[in-house]
């Protein structure tokens, strides 16, 4: 519903990565006074790289880390730059930097600092202020009139402490930094090397080592194929066999390469035995198994909590139905286009905030999550699942609820076009593809079009 009022709100946006960098600006676009809070000393988030991993837990198990960023030295991006810009504010190549089409993580963080540049970002941004308590100051049973208060310490003073206010709170710290480990007997006594691909960064440490990398996923593929080069073996633990053509192929070209189903036990003696009865010896165990949705800072009485990485109960993937819209979260979505979904997701809010739309009834949006958890339990989709979405039909129909315009053809073919380029050729698809008519739809596109063709040097 839309609605002819404008209602000026003071809002605290949680993390300066992606999606809080694009909720600030849409916040401030609807008239929105806007403070974002950044524990680190730039924009980026996820993409702004941190080399020095030493004063992190191994296996990432505290409550509050001390490295925010689960980057590696190598990381490239895997779906092409073409597709992953925000609507008005395309990835463009840029002369002198990673003009490659699928570049750097470093070129990804530049290119969130020039919109951040472009849109005058920085001036709403407290850099090195972590969160550390937020909590609502005023409840009743409508959510009229419900307000936050965020707690907040300067890291650079650590004596200082600020306590504010606020009618709204974005919650736009990502998911990727919170390392999921998995349940495996004697992992707790196993005396050798364990860690978190969370702080992985570089092969060399590995050198000369029988290294068992635990998980199949892009991550555990990548840097098992950068281990192969200066580890003496490193063993894939998998929960299939059943592997792409292209890791396959990986497998083959490596004779210190080597695929195991899950392992069964852990043992004091260094030894790693497989759930087929097949062991052997490692100096490390590299647990590339994924991450968890975590707010170790924020208190909803309850109202909204993580299970087994569902967070909820959320309308949308987005508004708790109890606190909403002063309470919401942008970038909990995973399996999507990224940067265009926040954009949809910001534009709501602030929206909402304004007074401009409204959300259903509290009833209302807890049917409609009662059915998408039903729908999920039909489909067998485990519970840990719930944000995976996969589907670019939801992704449109999110966008209708404000008259966000639906993904482009060319971006959904482009992100298909590159997955199945990377099951089949798996080391070289980021370098070497075949969707060239599909590259110049994009790049002949309004998207690209709109900041004029100077900038563009394919």
């Amino acid at each position: 519903m839309v609605s002819p009022l404008s209602l000026s709100k003071k809002v605290c946006v949680i993390g300066a990565g992606p999606s809080g960098l694009v909720a600030a600006r849409e916040l401030r676009k609807e008239g929105h006074s806007v403070v974002v809070l950044e524990q680190r000393h730039d924009v980026g988030g996820q993409w702004l790289y941190e080399p020095n991993v030493d004063s992190e837990d191994p296996l990432g198990k505290k409550k509050f880390l001390q490295v925010h960023s689960s980057i590696y030295a190598s990381l490239r991006l895997i779906s092409p730059r073409e597709i992953m810009g925000f609507t008005d504010f395309p990835f463009l190549v840029k002369k002198g930097r990673d003009t490659r089409r699928f570049p750097g993580h470093r070129e990804l963080w530049l290119y969130l600092k020039d919109f951040c540049e472009h849109f005058g970002l920085r001036e709403m941004i407290r850099f090195n202020t972590s969160v550390e308590y937020v909590r609502m100051l005023e409840y009743d049973e409508i959510g009229k009139d419900l307000k936050w208060m965020v707690k907040s310490r300067d890291k650079s003073s650590e004596e200082m402490v600020v306590e504010e206010v606020f009618d709204a709170v974005v919650v736009a710290t990502g998911h990727y930094s919170h390392p999921r480990l998995p349940t495996i007997k004697g992992m707790d006594t196993w005396k050798r090397k364990q860690m978190h691909s969370h702080i992985y960064r570089v092969p060399e440490p590995f050198r000369n080592e029988v290294v068992v990398v635990v998980g199949n996923s892009l991550s555990g593929q990548d840097i098992s194929m950068e281990l192969v080069e200066v580890a003496k073996e490193v063993h894939l633990s998998a929960k299939s066999l059943n592997i792409t053509e292209g890791l396959s192929k990986v497998i083959s070209k490596h004779e210190n390469l080597h695929l195991h189903p899950q392992i069964e036990t852990l043992q004091e003696d260094g030894r790693v035995v497989f759930v087929d009865g097949s062991w052997l010896i490692a100096d490390t165990i590299l647990h590339c198994t994924g991450y968890s949705y975590t707010f170790p800072f924020l208190d909803t009485k309850g109202m909204v909590a993580v299970d087994d990485d569902r967070v909820g109960p959320l309308y949308e993937h987005t508004f708790p139905p109890a606190l909403a819209p002063s309470l919401s979260f942008v970038g909990i979505p995973r399996k999507i286009i990224g940067f265009p979904f926040f954009e949809a997701q910001a534009k709501w809010i602030a929206q909402l905030l304004s007074g401009k739309r409204t959300l259903p009834s509290r009833e209302e949006m807890m049917r409609s999550i009662e059915e998408f958890y039903r729908s999920r339990d039909a489909a067998a989709i485990p519970k840990h699942y719930t944000h995976d979405i996969g589907d670019f039909e939801y992704c449109d129909r999110y966008g209708d609820h404000i008259g966000f315009p639906h993904l482009e053809e060319w971006r959904k073919q482009l992100c298909l076009s590159a997955l199945v380029n990377a099951d089949v050729n798996l080391e070289a698809y980021r370098d070497s593809w075949e969707d060239h008519e599909l590259l110049q739809e994009a790049l002949q596109s309004p998207h690209f079009t709109q900041l004029g063709a100077e900038d563009l040097t394919f």
